[in-house]
């Protein structure tokens, strides 16, 4: 019998980014089976709203058959352990994530103790690109053309 490894990759993704897309190329390799999930954070006003974002993704991994996008408002872990999710991916960039991430995941262990997180380092190509330092770009009328997938990119120009 094999089973079937399911993952959860969360995050705002305001905008979802170069670096986004590469951590979920790899995980793909290890997982069968990847959800996006669109965590919804009620202090942080959006760029893009979460119904864009949602559409934008599912635009951007339209022929991938094992990537599906979802939204939630609540514990990540609550929404795995609902889903028989048993895996969370994270991407770790050398610009200091790494103590939050390792706080966010001993929490999550601790809510949810079946449900393991994964570090995926982020691609060298990448590392310094971020939804924030995208949107500062942005607000300068910058190009950002190399950070995003296209599907982002046409969102963001009109």
């Amino acid at each position: 019998m094999s089973m079937n490894k399911k993952a959860l990759y969360a995050g705002s993704f305001d905008p979802f980014t170069n670096g986004h897309l590469d951590i979920v190329k790899r995980a793909l390799k290890m997982f069968d089976e990847i959800t996006i999930l669109i965590a919804v954070s009620p202090s942080k006003k959006p760029l893009i709203t979460k119904e864009d974002r949602k559409t934008i993704l599912l635009e951007i991994f339209k022929d991938e058959s094992n990537v599906k996008v979802d939204d939630y408002d609540g514990l990540i872990v609550d929404y795995a352990k609902k889903h028989d999710i048993e895996s969370i991916v994270r991407g770790l960039r050398p610009t200091g994530d790494f103590e939050i991430e390792f706080q966010m995941a001993s929490m999550n262990r601790k809510l949810n103790p079946e449900c393991e997180t994964v570090f995926f380092m982020t691609g060298e190509k990448f590392y310094y690109v971020s939804s924030s330092i995208v949107k500062e770009v942005l607000r300068h009328d910058g190009e950002i053309k190399d950070f995003v997938p296209d599907e982002v990119y046409k969102y963001l120009k009109n």
